[in-house]
């Protein structure tokens, strides 16, 4: 057994690894003068930047969490690994040779495989499923994507590739790399019944990369009619190092844009992706397999610098339908978690990025962006249009409804236009429009009260219903409350 990594090379590996760069792979950072760099605290959420790194000092501090220390340290934090996995990482990356003490030493490691073992798995299957993409069993595959306008570069540039048919064959050739079984079915490469067998097979794959770079995953897409597993798209499962609810298809390429536009583009899948990538909008980002929700805002609010005083676009792609509509509501619904202004961008004819750019060319891509919307916007067009507007109950039904999603608007400064073009939306009065939005904010429990008020007729009543109580946090109220003091103190 290796024995423990000598002082001097601790202190090699620290001097040599720049944290302004580790920690950029993570947290978009701007001078903030005095030799110090901020962003967006990784490990708390926060509005406003109190994350600093000292390049000079080779140190990181956050005045909101006091969370602080080393590159190392970072490292350990950020990615959850022990010391030693922190230090062989970064002496991986900065080329530092490490030199061990003699002897039999037991190394601060947690029970099964490291985190450096999954992460070189993953690089082997990668490069072993490209690989395979030239392969005559592949053709089916080379012809999907050649359908879909994505030639031999793009498949390099995103590192396609394919997983042969027979069951067996990644495990094969993994394990003649020297990786155990435990370590290729924990990372979720393989999985085991009678015997231990590919956990993809026969189908077109795309590598799901962390920020900096780093495969912790795979995206295979069905492409064969007599795939025994009829699910469309199968996903890497929950491992050590792939957590969907925290991780975006093409951060890695993205992420760099991201900071330097202060735009993210959320669209639907893995060849929206390319196509965004490949027409110029390089800002593109997907989720795996789950709906965009809160932890993912968390990490592309990370990249975006994300801030008041900073503020950036977040725009959605949605389909047309039903099912895309729902998702505009659900991303409405996450709104509050950016400072950034949030957007939606729809073509007309329903079509995807990737089908656009068929049909259309790259220009249309980058024209289906540039034609954003508010998702506000968006949102309370779709509500309104399900009401017959000629009719005066369904207006009062539509403006109750659009009220709710109004008052709710996280900029109150906002609320009064919004609560006039809703009233030009739907053919109502201006101040009936504010009223009703008013009513809604102090309104949190409608359905309760209009349940609690619906009684039978001859049931006696017992007491005049009382008027909904004003919510107190209301700014609204700061006024009155201050003056209050005031009488209260100074008669």
């Amino acid at each position: 057994m290796a024995g423990r990594i000598r002082e001097e090379s601790i202190a090699e590996v620290r001097e040599k690894a720049r944290i302004d760069e580790v920690v950029s792979s993570y947290v978009t950072l701007r001078n903030a003068g005095g030799g110090s760099q901020k962003g967006l605290c990784p490990f708390h959420d926060e509005k406003s930047p109190s994350f600093h790194v000292t390049p000079a000092r080779q140190f990181w501090h956050c005045f909101g969490c006091g969370e602080g220390g080393d590159v190392i340290n970072f490292l350990m934090k950020i990615d959850g690994l022990t010391f030693v996995e922190s230090v062989e990482r970064l002496a991986d990356k900065y080329g530092v040779q490490l030199r061990r003490e003699e002897g039999d030493v037991r190394e601060d490691r947690p029970k099964g495989p490291s985190r450096q073992r999954l992460i070189e798995a993953h690089r082997e299957a990668q490069e072993f499923y490209a690989g395979h993409l030239a392969t005559p069993d592949a053709l089916v595959a080379r012809q999907f994507l050649s359908d879909r306008g994505f030639d031999q570069a793009a498949a390099e540039q995103f590192g396609i590739g394919f997983s042969p048919r027979e069951g067996e064959a990644l495990f094969k050739h993994l394990r003649a790399k020297a990786f155990s079984q435990e370590e290729l079915v924990v990372g979720g490469l393989v999985a085991v019944g009678r015997s231990a067998y590919d956990r993809f097979r026969g189908r077109l794959m795309w590598p799901i990369r962390d920020a900096t770079g780093d495969t912790i995953g795979f995206g295979a897409r069905r492409i064969f009619d007599d795939d025994r597993i009829e699910a469309k798209y199968l996903n890497t499962s929950e491992t050590p190092i792939y957590k969907k609810s925290q991780v975006l298809y093409g951060i890695d390429l993205a992420r760099r844009e991201i900071a330097r536009s202060s735009q993210a583009v959320i669209v639907e899948g893995y060849t929206d992706v390319m196509a965004c990538h490949l027409s110029g909008v390089g800002t593109a980002v997907a989720t795996c397999g789950t709906a965009f929700g809160d932890e993912h805002s968390r990490v592309l609010r990370r990249f975006l610098n994300d801030h008041e005083e900073f503020r950036g676009e977040v725009i959605f792609t949605f389909d047309g339908d039903a099912a895309g509509q729902k998702a505009a509501l659900r991303a409405f619904g996450g709104d509050q978690n950016f400072v950034s202004q949030t957007y939606v961008a729809v073509e007309p004819s329903g079509m995807d990025p990737c089908d656009l750019r068929i049909k259309s060319g790259d220009a249309a891509v980058r024209e289906l962006v540039a034609r954003r919307v508010p998702l506000y916007r968006f949102v309370l067009s779709n509500v309104v249009a399900k009401y017959d507007l000629d009719r005066a109950d369904s207006r009062i039904d539509a403006l109750r409804e659009a009220a709710r999603l109004v008052s709710s608007i996280r900029d109150k400064s906002k609320v009064d236009a919004f609560s006039r073009e809703l009233a030009g939306m739907i053919g109502v009065d201006v101040d009936e429009a504010r009223a009703e939005v008013r009513r809604a904010a102090n309104r949190p429990a409608s359905r309760q009260d209009q349940r609690q008020t619906t009684r039978n007729p001859e049931e006696p009543v017992s007491a005049a219903p009382r008027n909904p109580v004003p919510d107190l946090r209301d700014p609204r109220f700061k006024l009155e409350r201050e003056t209050l003091k005031l009488v209260l103190q100074h008669r």
